[in-house]
């Protein structure tokens, strides 16, 4: 009983369902997702999946030059990457 009442606060929690923001900027001025993928592909990023997320983000999942498996969250105006998970 004690794990449901602890599970039950974890999904109320604000952390639990923060997410990545990366931008406010109209889509208008967000780069072109296909050019956007043509450019990661160039310096060597492998694209499994690509997506937009709740927090404007353009979400990448896939395989960087060094062949690690990634996950990385870009602001779609900039291109900069906002949150990048990396495994080894």
């Amino acid at each position: 009983m004690r794990y449901i009442a602890l599970f039950a606060l974890m999904l109320g929690s604000p952390l639990a369902l923060a997410s990545t923001e990366c931008t406010t900027a109209d889509r208008s001025t967000w780069q072109d997702p296909e050019q956007f993928q043509a450019q990661l592909k160039e310096q060597g990023y492998q694209i499994s999946k690509f997506k937009i997320t709740k927090g404007n983000c353009y979400e990448i999942y896939g395989f960087d030059k060094d062949k690690r498996k990634v996950e990385i969250y870009h602001d779609p105006v900039s291109g900069k990457a906002i949150k990048t998970e990396i495994e080894d």
